[in-house]
């Protein structure tokens, strides 16, 4: 038997010690080294630049003064970084410590100044493997500050819009690169929800098929799975709705009106969920069932086995008891033992009756149908 290729989900946990002063920043295990990208932009020109630390953003920030700045960064594995990015736009501490700490639910947070958000950015690849990592926003006056974890482009198709000129993109200010980029994130859910998708269409026509125990571990997967974008999408349709309701101007009504659309792809994100959830509860009765009816095929097949032999093993029984009719030392008649002892061919004829029993039994058994089922 093949060994059965099965990974788990990675899940986030929380890492802090306990007892650690509120606002503590602790750089997460594992963490990247910061690259940061800077997109300054107006209705007229686009400035980029790239970086590793601070000053990439100050230099651009102090050429670009009539602009709207998105401050990408990839990488927490500096904390002296977040620090000081936190000390010269004067961020609380403790938003600091939950774009340091990955394992945060999603969520809106409004201050007098910003407006602070996160969300879970899932990635799927082809065997339904989760990356799930977290993308927290800082919006504060003219400027956007994202933070990944990772290295990965998931916002190519955003930073092409700015690319364009004349897009629309760049006269929406930067509660519109919130949106943008949390939309972003809603759309990855749809793409790892296809691919769930179709992993299930797989698993339902495997178990017509061939239903073995791998299908099991690979449903068992899924459902894990689906638990995680669960997790991550119900948090995320509460925040876009804080999002659409907050009265911050830096969310401008324009914004909310994309928002809105924003708040129904997550309800449909969830409605898949639930119905995923089902198909896999669905999929796994199924293989029990068929798993249980090959079963009663077998204890079928090996009733119908026994049945036939049982008589069989009767006569072979009862002839196997050697009850001679005579007495071979004085040839005295023994009365009631069996005369067919001695009976010239009674080997032939034994066989004979028990092979015409044996048919017997099998024309009776089709004639009820049973190996039709079989």
């Amino acid at each position: 038997m093949t060994a059965i290729d099965y990974k788990r989900v990675k899940l986030h946990r929380r890492t802090s010690n306990v007892g650690d002063k509120p606002g503590t920043i602790r750089v997460p295990e594992g963490a990247l080294k910061p690259r940061i990208k800077i997109y300054s932009y107006n209705d007229k020109e686009l400035v980029k630049s790239e970086g590793e630390s601070i000053k990439t953003i100050l230099d651009q920030l102090g050429h670009c003064n009539d602009h709207t700045h998105w401050i990408k960064i990839n990488g927490l594995g500096d904390a002296a970084l977040i620090e000081e990015i936190g000390e010269r736009l004067n961020i609380n501490d403790l938003v600091l410590e939950d774009i340091m700490n990955t394992h945060q639910r999603s969520k809106f947070d409004e201050f007098d100044e910003y407006v602070f958000a996160t969300g879970r950015l899932i990635t799927c690849n082809d065997k339904c493997d989760l990356d799930n990592t977290q993308l927290s926003v800082i919006v504060k006056d003219n400027m956007v500050i994202s933070f990944e974890e990772n290295y990965e482009q998931n916002f190519e198709g955003l930073e092409k819009r700015i690319n364009v000129n004349k897009s629309p993109i760049r006269n929406l200010g930067p509660g519109f690169i919130c949106y943008a980029l949390f939309d972003t994130v809603i759309d990855w859910y749809f793409v790892a929800l296809n691919q769930i998708g179709e992993s299930m269409e797989a698993i339902e026509d495997r178990i017509y098929e061939n239903a073995n125990k791998s299908i099991m571990y690979d449903t068992q997967h899924l459902k894990r799975t689906l638990i995680v974008l669960r997790r991550a999408a119900w948090p995320e349709r509460d925040k876009i709705n804080d999002m659409i309701r907050t009265e911050s101007p830096l969310i401008t009504k324009e914004t909310k009106t994309y928002l809105r659309d924003a708040y129904d792809h997550c309800i449909q994100i969830i409605d898949l969920i639930e119905s995923y959830k089902e198909i896999s509860a669905s999929n796994m009765d199924l293989y029990l069932s068929m798993v249980s009816n090959r079963m009663n095929e077998i204890m079928k097949v090996l009733t119908i086995i026994s049945v036939i032999f049982i008589p069989l093993t009767f006569v072979a029984g009862v002839y196997g008891m050697n009850f001679a009719p005579a007495d071979p030392h004085t040839n005295k008649s023994l009365p009631l033992n069996m005369p067919e002892l001695y009976e010239p061919h009674g080997y032939l004829y034994c066989v004979g009756i028990m092979v015409f029993i044996g048919l017997i039994q099998l024309l009776f058994f089709w004639k009820k149908g049973w190996f039709n089922r079989l």
